[in-house]
């Protein structure tokens, strides 16, 4: 009898494991321009997320979305280009993306193991990010990896290391403490009542890198004063019949663009049931979302509805890549970015965006950079960078001026709607759901 029940728990367990467990199709002959990414799965908090993710880490182009949930299941549809802007060809590609997005659950955490993780926060200025990694060469830390993002006059920083001497993560709470303090030192350059802080933690179980940036600056309410002239146009009405709220968007695209949204929307607790993502031509992005918040409810309040547009506002520039882009591919050693940040503070340039990676014995640092004041540098700054650091290794340097900041006048409209009202109510949800219709007969 035991033997009978136990056989029966464990068909049970395999079939809430095959219930729970998402459906990928990838299909290249639904479009002619784009690849379709089909996911169906259970409805849980978070999931859609955890899609998006997959597709952002691989720096894959989301051209349109729709995005369904019907009862306890959600369909997520996808329209995706490599980097070159072309259908995904290669096969041990889609077999990645298959299988990982097939996993059952996902912890949300990238980054190589074994290393030490620094948070920092705090008020930007020039030549900040240039003394923060001569402190950690200074205390022989090794920086394996680094995302840094500022916004508003705040920046916030993911670094992870490694001690320069073993190559082991720093567990020693002495060096740590003394790492922190001197990090803190660095920091404290304002009187801000938000202080300045250096945080450290072991890696383990860690956020993903980009997730956490977001949550660090939301904590950091950067998102209450605006930071651009032309900002993203977020408006947000509730559909009283069907009781969701929704959310119109209309910005310039980008990759990771949908991660940057969807990721804020799922860490201020609101669960997104139906969307569509559209872009045109002109690089435009069109989305709208059904969302209501975890308990159940739509938005309730006029300062809810303000903040969930700051909020997303806030999102989507954080990532704006202003500056000149600059990417050094060079043999990693310690004091690198110590060298390489000093000079660029030594020409008057100050870092905005950076993202730094090593592999072996190689490093691959892009750093977005303004002249101290915000405006676009000067080209014979990028020279003179370019002839002190061409030694270190390969430099590239993008001029895209798309990626160049326009500092915006003092009288700017910090106003947080951002503009009319994008579409009718429910539109695109309404197309979307016909989409999908036409989308299972294919599939």
């Amino acid at each position: 009898m035991m033997g009978c029940k136990k056989a029966s728990l464990d068909e049970y367990e395999k079939l809430v494991i095959r219930m729970n467990t998402p459906r990928v199709v990838i299909d290249n002959a639904v479009c002619a321009t784009s690849t379709l990414v089909k996911v169906d799965s259970a409805r849980k908090h978070g999931v859609l997320l955890e899609a998006v993710q997959v597709l952002a880490d691989l720096n894959l182009s989301i051209r349109k979305a729709y995005i369904s949930s019907d009862g306890r299941w959600f369909m997520d549809v996808f329209h995706v280009t490599d980097e070159n802007g072309e259908k995904l060809e290669d096969e041990s590609l889609i077999t990645y993306i298959e299988q990982t997005l097939c996993a059952t659950s996902t912890d949300g955490s990238d980054g190589e193991e074994g290393l030490t993780v620094l948070e920092l926060t705090g008020t930007d200025r020039p030549g900040l990010l240039s003394e923060v990694f001569a402190v950690l060469a200074d205390l022989q830390c090794d920086v394996a990896e680094a995302k840094v993002w500022t916004r508003n006059g705040r920046i916030a920083s993911l670094i992870r290391v490694r001690d320069g001497d073993s190559g082991s993560p720093i567990e020693d709470s002495v060096k740590i403490d003394r790492i922190e303090a001197r990090l803190k030192n660095v920091l404290k350059g304002d009187h801000d009542v938000r202080s300045s802080a250096a945080r450290t933690a072991v890696s383990g179980g860690v956020t993903h890198a980009e997730r956490r940036l977001h949550q660090m600056m939301f904590s950091d309410r950067d998102y209450e004063r605006a930071a651009a002239a032309a900002r993203p146009s977020v408006s947000v009405q509730n559909w009283v019949e069907r009781g969701y709220s929704i959310v119109n968007v209309q910005c310039r695209d980008r990759r990771k663009l949908l991660f940057d949204i969807v990721c804020t929307l799922t860490d201020m607790e609101y669960v997104v049931f139906h969307a569509t993502l559209d872009t045109d031509d002109d690089k435009q992005a069109r989305m709208e979302f059904c969302i209501r918040h975890a308990d159940g409810s739509p938005i309730s309040s006029e300062a809810e509805r303000q903040r969930v547009i700051q909020c997303l506002q806030a999102a989507i520039e954080r990532r704006a890549s202003e500056g000149v882009r600059l990417e050094l591919c060079a043999l990693d050693r310690q004091g690198l970015l110590s060298d390489v940040t000093r000079i660029f503070r030594e020409n008057g340039l100050s870092v905005t965006r950076a993202e730094v990676s090593t592999a072996g014995d190689s490093a691959r640092n892009v750093f977005y950079v303004t002249d101290a004041a915000g405006y676009p540098a000067d080209p014979n700054s990028i020279e003179a960078v370019r002839q002190r650091i061409g030694g270190f290794g390969s430099l590239k340097v993008n001029y895209d001026p798309q990626l160049t900041y326009r500092r915006p006048p003092a009288d700017a409209d910090e106003t947080a709607g951002g503009g009319v009202r994008l579409f009718s109510l429910g539109s695109l949800v309404r197309r979307n759901l016909y989409n999908l219709g036409l989308i299972r007969k294919l599939l």
